[in-house]
């Protein structure tokens, strides 16, 4: 959002139509399936990390929304959308969707992408983890990244950052591990075994297409 900011002051957009524009271009989901759960839960811990999520939407209310799974523990499972006024900051929920059953059927962090997917615009969709960063240098990366997507091109790929890492000497081990995943195993599974899309790195993959072929990930054992 700053970095679209920055370039719209710079090709002279007026001040008045800015946060119009970054509004339709940009939109930040944070896909939390446990959301609901750890809203209800009489655990301190847990009701600290839905009040820490709760002030993030707030705080970033014009771009940011919030989705995840209701129903756990019930016969009924619904993927739900949470937004903020960015005026009067009154909470909403900007969609519910019935879903046929429980979403969360292989591994947690696809398939919690996977319910999301639904609730996001636009032609293509950049997935990241939480220990990522995504720094004002990457995020002005973006446009050209956009125009590499001609012909039959699906997935553009780029380094991920690892900020974690700087946490010690474990860290580093695991941040070196997470970066041969992402950034070779990875590619092996999406071209020529197709069998997985990035799920959590900073590449940018067309949206349909993800949708298409299964979601952001498939089984790959």
């Amino acid at each position: 959002g700053d970095a679209l900011r920055v370039l719209a002051k710079l090709e002279g957009v007026p001040d008045d139509e800015l946060e119009a524009l970054v509004a339709s271009k940009f939109e930040f989901v944070v896909t939390c399936q446990i959301y609901g759960k750890l809203k209800a839960s009489s655990r301190k811990d847990e009701q600290w990390t839905a009040q820490c999520t709760d002030d993030l939407r707030h705080r970033f209310a014009a771009n940011l929304r919030v989705a995840y799974v209701e129903g756990s523990g019930s016969s009924e499972f619904y993927s739900v959308l949470l937004g903020v006024d960015p005026k009067t900051h009154q909470e909403r929920v900007l969609y519910k969707v019935k879903l046929p059953g429980n979403p969360i059927l292989g591994e947690g962090k696809p398939e919690n992408q996977n319910h999301a997917i639904i609730f996001t615009r636009g032609e293509y969709l950049q997935t990241l983890d939480m220990n990522q960063d995504n720094y004002m240098g990457e995020a002005f990366k973006m446009r050209n990244m956009l125009e590499c997507f001609r012909g039959e091109v699906r997935l553009v790929g780029c380094r991920e950052h690892i900020f974690s890492e700087a946490g010690g000497a474990v860290a580093e081990f695991a941040a070196s591990n997470e970066f041969v995943f992402g950034t070779r195993l990875q590619r092996l599974l999406i071209f020529p075994r197709s069998v997985r899309f990035h799920y959590g790195h900073p590449d940018v993959g067309e949206k349909q297409w993800a949708l298409c072929t299964g979601g952001v990930s498939k089984a790959s054992t």
